[in-house]
């Protein structure tokens, strides 16, 4: 009979990854202990040693929350008000129960990932993995560049400072990422407080919106009957089904499934902490992503969709900064939310530029530290030229970015559902009985009707996306 296979060796699975610290064996053996001691705790107990270790669930959460969350979230509440709040959580509960099988997998056996698939799932589904996430990573960077050259010129604009050129703006990005992006392995310290400043900022527009939503006369019975799925009718000239799509797609991107379980192995993490990953997804993940999201539409429809103002494809960054000026005041209302669209775009872009070159270690078998890792991590670079092509659509460029950037997920999806059943990889870890086969029906249903919803959206939204990307008004 198949048995479970040892715990990795820490050296071997923190290889490659450059943003982790080592984790401390003494620490880390402690923390173990922690953890099958609180598995026969009560609840409250067990509760409150999960909430002190979460934590790679919280890193993806800062990579989701980018682009195309916000203009899925910020479109939504301002076309159609409370009708769409359903769509993150389910995007974001659909998403778990697929990372929580990659946990799982990754944890019983403690194989790198990328490895596991070519050996037991196929070099097809490998490199399917490989190339999505670059793919996706450098798509991706175009909304990003495109949301964080025209916050920056808004901001210049709200202090006085007009004429800026958004082409400029994106190039200082661009310099500021790759700055970052060579922090990572050479200065823990500095990353660590980048990271820190840009969490704060994060949180600081999560605040804002809050405070918006408390100020702002939400009708609460309306708030909880959006959460229940509907398509509410065609308004204006954004599609209901485009943003149901888009806000699918960006909830969990192939690139970010590709980060995921490489964090947890970086963290020393084993068969102990299957328990507390799937904690880390609920409570790391699904908070954070559901409260951001959820209080962004919100505050949209409070203002933007309750003043009766129509919101199109081609809206600025000023219109939907309206979102806090109407409370905040016009001055500081744009420039919170300015700096929160750029902190949001410019954590994105540089996660992106660290997953590339991930992947180049992984896949082509780059050496840490070296010219040709380096250069992979810059692959998504010219994205920075969006404005010059889209800067119109300074916020909506999300939308489509993301919508053809989840087409590239379910065959990964699938490549995770053929490992969840490999008994020669997982031994007696492969999910059975009636919850085995419960999970991994879950996780066909899950690939193919999201590849079934994203490509009917895709399919009626290409000729539209081609006349507006190519009409002057």
């Amino acid at each position: 009979m198949s048995t479970s296979p040892a715990q990795p060796d820490l050296g071997s699975v923190r290889q490659g990854l450059r943003m982790a610290k080592p984790p401390d064996p003494a620490a880390l053996a402690a923390e173990r202990q922690q953890l099958v001691a609180a598995e026969h705790a009560p609840f409250l107990t067990r509760a409150r040693t999960y909430l002190r270790l979460i934590g790679p669930g919280y890193m993806q959460s800062a990579m989701t929350l980018g682009a195309g969350t916000a203009s899925a979230a910020l479109f939504a509440g301002a076309a159609y008000g409370y009708e769409l709040l359903w769509v993150a959580p389910l995007a974001m509960l659909l998403g778990i129960v697929m990372l929580a099988a990659v946990a799982h997998q990754t944890l019983s056996t403690g194989e790198r990932p990328m490895h596991a698939m070519a050996t037991h799932a196929g070099r097809f589904f490998a490199f399917a993995w490989a190339a999505g996430s670059l793919v996706a990573s450098v798509v991706w960077h175009l909304p990003q560049y495109n949301l964080a050259a025209n916050a920056m010129v808004d901001a210049c604009d709200a202090v006085g400072i007009g004429g800026v050129p958004p082409m400029a703006c994106s190039l200082v990005v661009l310099c500021i990422a790759i700055a970052l992006s060579m922090l990572y392995g050479r200065s823990p310290g500095l990353v660590r407080a980048y990271e820190r400043t840009l969490k704060w900022m994060v949180w600081a527009i999560v605040f804002s919106l809050l405070w918006v939503v408390l100020s702002t006369g939400t009708d609460w019975g309306a708030v909880l009957r959006g959460f229940v799925p509907g398509i509410p009718q065609q308004r204006g000239n954004t599609d209901a089904y485009e943003l149901i799509a888009s806000g699918l797609a960006a909830a969990v991107g192939v690139n970010m499934v590709f980060l995921f379980p490489y964090s947890l192995l970086a963290r020393g993490w084993g068969r102990e902490h299957r328990r507390l990953a799937r904690w880390d997804l609920g409570l790391g993940m699904l908070v954070p992503y559901v409260l951001s999201t959820g209080l962004m539409a919100i505050a949209a429809a409070n203002t933007i969709h309750r003043s009766g103002t129509e919101i199109t494809p081609k809206a600025a960054v000023a219109d939907c900064a309206r979102v806090l000026g109407d409370v905040m005041g016009p001055l500081a209302g744009r420039l919170v939310f300015d700096l929160g669209m750029l902190s949001m775009a410019i954590s994105t872009i540089t996660l992106h530029m660290l997953v590339c070159s991930f992947v180049a270690m992984e896949f082509l078998g780059c050496e840490l530290g070296s010219r040709k890792q380096r250069l992979w991590s810059l692959l998504p670079a010219p994205g920075c030229l969006a404005p010059l092509v889209w800067g119109e659509y300074a916020v909506w460029l999300a939308v489509p970015t993301s919508v053809f950037c989840g087409l590239l997920l379910p065959v990964t999806w699938l490549g995770f559902l053929v490992l969840q059943g490999k008994r020669a990889y997982l031994g007696s870890d492969t999910p059975r009985g009636a919850v085995g086969l419960a999970w991994r029906l879950a996780m066909l249903l899950i690939t193919i009707g999201l590849l079934a919803f994203l490509a009917w959206t895709a399919i009626q939204s290409v000729p539209r996306y081609l006349e507006s990307f190519t009409t002057k008004d």
